[in-house]
């Protein structure tokens, strides 16, 4: 071989050998730092899934009638036509009421550590039950819920096959339950899996750029693991608070739970896959664009003032968070009967 073509060929391996050495200290980094989603539905705590969980909790969700007015169902804020969220600012609820926080997703939500941005729901089967009876949402009772299921003959069956053992098996905690085995199956399995499984191909070049300076800026610090956040509680504006648009004074988050001093404006990391989806951002629902939420982010948790290509770098790596919906077709609900309670937009 000629000497000069020598020269080239041992400095395009050189080049060739950086490159993939670079290329697997990203993956090491990444998956030291996160991990991919499960390849069947995860267990929950105290709640065997089950075919019959599952069918009975999709009807639940997607039933009006569990709310005070007849109007929303677990849907109308977590709907999973639009990422699992409603995409408003806080959501509208019993009465036209408006909301306090900005709604969450509830895709992949079974895998965080808490439920609500303040983690004052232990789980799913917890955070079912809040909304129902929360004045400005669903607005109704545990009591006429039950009431209301009772009266429907195809939902007594329902709960008797779901819950074969229990001599009485409509109850508020089964009507949890069953929502809780629903929404474990809601798992959405993403480009960015795919690259922690091993596919180099998953994530363009500019989305492997965003995913170091996602790890190297510290974002992974607080948005780690499996749901990439959804666990840890953090002061929002560790480094510099932002402004009273984005955190409003009266919102103090986990303080409002546990009444520490030192949980003030403290809330759950938020969990990160199909963040492109589910604008506005942040417990105030306040940011529209997912860009600008990364810029703020940089500056209040970070004290790093990120310049535009990181900006658009570390959204291409979210963006790859964006995951594949299961199918879900819309449950033939129950029939009412003349026993059903009758709905109202009472508002007391």
């Amino acid at each position: 071989m000629h000497i000069k073509t020598f020269a080239i060929a041992l400095i395009a391996g050189v080049a060739l050998s950086s490159a993939a050495l670079a290329a697997d200290d990203l993956r090491a980094k990444a998956t030291e730092a996160f991990k991919p989603l499960p390849s069947t539905i995860p267990s929950v705590k105290n709640n065997p899934i089950t075919p019959e969980k599952i069918s009975l909790g999709k009807s639940l969700f997607f039933d009006t009638r569990m709310s005070k007015s007849g109007v929303f169902s677990c849907n109308s804020c977590h709907n999973l036509a639009t990422g699992g969220d409603d995409n408003l600012e806080t959501s509208i609820g019993h009465g036209w009421q408006k909301g306090p926080r900005n709604a969450p997703t509830a895709l992949n939500a079974v895998l965080n550590e808490a439920q609500f941005w303040d983690g004052r729901a232990e789980d799913l089967k917890a955070q079912a039950k809040g909304p129902v009876q929360a004045g400005v949402e669903m607005a109704n009772t545990a009591d006429q819920v039950v009431a209301t299921l009772k009266s429907m003959p195809a939902y007594g069956e329902a709960f008797k096959v779901a819950f074969p053992q229990e001599k009485d098996p409509v109850t508020f905690d089964n009507f949890a339950k069953a929502i809780e085995a629903f929404e474990a199956t809601l798992i959405t399995p993403a480009p960015f899996d795919a690259y922690l499984n091993g596919d180099d191909n998953a994530l363009s070049d500019v989305q492997k750029k965003g995913l170091g300076l996602f790890i190297d800026k510290g974002c992974s610090t607080c948005h780690n693991g499996v749901n990439v956040g959804g666990h840890g509680y953090y002061p929002f504006g560790v480094v510099e608070k932002p402004g009273g648009d984005v955190l409003p004074a009266k919102d103090k988050g986990r303080f409002q739970v546990t009444k520490t001093a030192d949980d003030s404006y403290v809330f759950r990391a938020a969990p990160l896959r199909n963040i492109a989806l589910t604008a506005p951002y942040f417990h105030s629902g306040k940011v529209w664009d997912l860009k600008q939420a990364v810029g703020i982010m940089g500056t209040s948790q970070l004290g790093a003032n990120l310049n535009d290509d990181e900006e658009t770098a570390i959204v291409a790596f979210l963006e790859s968070l964006t995951g594949k919906m299961p199918e879900v077709t819309l449950p033939v609900l129950p029939p009412e009967t003349a026993d059903t309670p009758r709905p109202t937009g009472e508002v007391k």
